[in-house]
């Protein structure tokens, strides 16, 4: 998984492109405090960045993932680590399967 923090106009939005489609066409939309019942990749994406604290809203359409932070913020690199760790499967220590 790549994921590039690209540059946004306002003040007090991050935005990041990845290299997957993870809604297709479709926008999502989160706020913090919302509950996210779903188990989607975009929910989990959205409740994984609102546990690092600092964002208020979350949109992602496709391969776009748009933040506005609240008071204080959040360090881009950590959303980078939480979207990354999200799509990597064999992790230290985890035995890779075997096809044989």
């Amino acid at each position: 998984m790549t994921v590039i923090q690209k540059s946004a106009t306002k003040s007090g939005v991050l935005r990041f492109e990845i290299n997957r489609s993870i809604t297709g066409m479709d926008h999502e939309r989160y706020s913090y405090g919302d509950d996210i019942l779903g188990n989607r990749p975009p929910d989990q994406i959205a409740k994984s960045i609102f546990d690092l604290g600092g964002v208020e809203r979350v949109h992602i359409n496709s391969n776009v993932i748009t933040l506005d932070l609240g008071k204080g913020g959040v360090d881009p690199v950590e959303i980078i680590n939480s979207i990354t760790q999200m799509f990597t499967f064999y992790l230290p220590g985890v035995e890779v399967p075997s096809f044989e």
